[in-house]
């Protein structure tokens, strides 16, 4: 049985929308730190080129195949959401300070690696014998 019938359409999409989340969140927290409005056309402005970023991350990765896994899943769709998105927000006339570019690296690769290896260091004490 593939990995992917085991972890289901819900399972799936499970995935998907913690990345999403994990991104709008990144945007707000980013947005609350610079004393920046919390509106929705605010958020969505700082978190677009990420979340399209996300999307060719998804795409490139095939992360529907093995959504939770760290390695490569994880780290295509954090790369590709933190490349793609730095390149969006050139070409769109954003912020793309050294700076907020290592804090991104690093915040993002916390949110979208990070709650996969939580989620796979879970499943292994699951499937631990007691």
């Amino acid at each position: 049985m593939s990995e992917r019938r085991r972890i289901g359409t819900t399972g799936i999409l499970g995935a998907l929308v913690i990345d999403v989340l994990l991104v709008v969140v990144f945007a707000i927290v980013g947005r609350v730190s610079h004393a920046e409005g919390l509106t929705l056309a605010g958020v969505w402005g700082t978190a677009w080129p990420f979340l399209a970023g996300l999307a060719v991350g998804w795409a490139a990765a095939r992360a529907w195949r093995h959504p939770f896994a760290v390695w490569p899943t994880g780290v295509a769709v954090w790369a590709a959401a933190l490349v793609v998105g730095m390149l969006l927000r050139l070409v769109s006339g954003q912020g793309t300070a050294v700076a907020f570019v290592v804090v991104a690296a690093l915040t993002l690769a916390l949110l979208l690696v990070g709650w996969r290896a939580v989620a796979l260091l879970v499943a292994r004490g699951r499937r631990a014998p007691a």
